[in-house]
């Protein structure tokens, strides 16, 4: 029995060797950047881990749904243009509000948009999103065609602060992490899993597959939104390709995080430790005076090494039972 309640434990939560290899990789970086958990240079690497954060956190929810979205990253693009065209140096808080919100709607809007051509168009969604990404690309050019914007001084410090001495961003990934837990004990993240594991055997339950991958664009498309805001006000400014690199980064750093590319297995937390993952090597690879030319190369061979972590541990597990 104790067996049986262990393996719906490691079921449940997939992100527990992701969590064991950021330890290790934190314990590496530390060795050589012994400021690392300093509360200024914490917080200035979440400030900028944030927005990548929110955008996995969203890839997380359509990737367990059995899709993928490749258009996020230009998404958040033409989101940043939305807001730095809405607010500027003089702009109060509600304008501000009623930028954020604008942009979240639009980012709902696009992603209602590669959901209907996913969900009831029948078209996939890698070629469906590849397309819209160029779309999302195109308005942000429209929108920004040269760098700028002016947020004012005031959001970027509300952005930095550290009530009391912990970094905003993590009462944000707290507040994502209890919606989460919560969404887990509905029946909507019922059908999700359902949906991602097997749609069709999901579609003779009853369960409404259609709406349930729907709706998972749309989350992407929401938190694309909130990505693009944290992204303003960290920076700024914007320009109108500065989130294009984002979609591959979210994909890994969900994978990373556990969950599965075919869908119906996985969950936000492994997201979240995913980018931090993805940061962390980066650190080590720069801090280990690793030389330029090779620093791409070895990034790839360590996420590579760390995807293909938990399919090796579960084939030496096999060999070991036979």
């Amino acid at each position: 029995m104790n067996s049986v309640r262990l393996q719906h434990f490691l079921t449940r939560n997939t992100y527990l060797f992701s969590l064991l290899l950021l330890a290790i990789l934190l314990g590496v970086n530390y060795s050589l950047q012994d400021n690392l958990f300093e509360l200024r240079v914490l917080n200035n690497s979440m400030r900028t881990l944030l927005p990548l954060i929110l955008l996995a956190v969203g890839q997380s929810v359509v990737v367990i749904g059995g899709g993928i979205d490749l258009s996020v990253g230009t998404m958040v693009s033409m989101l940043v243009a939305v807001l730095v065209r809405l607010i500027n140096a003089e702009s109060s808080a509600t304008d501000i509000t009623l930028a954020v919100l604008a942009a979240c709607s639009i980012g709902i809007a696009a992603g209602s948009l590669n959901g209907f051509a996913v969900s009831y168009l029948r078209l996939q969604p890698i070629v469906t999103t590849y397309a819209t990404s160029f779309i999302f690309s195109g308005v942000a050019l429209l929108l920004l065609p040269r760098p700028g914007g002016q947020i004012p001084t005031e959001l970027r410090r509300f952005y930095a602060q550290t009530p009391y001495g912990v970094p905003l961003s993590f009462y944000v990934i707290g507040v994502l992490l209890l919606l989460w837990t919560l969404i887990r004990s509905t029946r909507y993240a019922q059908y999700l899993f359902a949906t991602g594991s097997n749609s069709q055997a999901a579609y003779t339950s009853g369960v409404p597959v259609r709406v349930v991958r729907l709706s998972t664009y749309v989350w992407a498309g929401f938190f694309a939104g909130l990505a693009a805001t944290a992204l303003t006000f960290s920076t700024g400014s914007g320009q109108a390709n500065i989130g294009d690199n984002m979609t591959l980064d979210s994909i890994v750093a969900v994978v990373l995080g556990g969950t599965r590319l075919s869908g119906g297995k996985g969950g936000i937390a492994g997201a979240i430790i995913g980018v931090m993952i993805l940061r962390v090597i980066r650190n080590v690879i720069f801090f280990a005076d690793v030389p330029t030319w090779s620093q791409t190369l070895v990034n790839a061979l360590i996420i590579i090494a760390a995807l293909a972590g938990p399919g090796l541990y579960g084939l030496v597990r096999r060999m070991v039972k036979k």
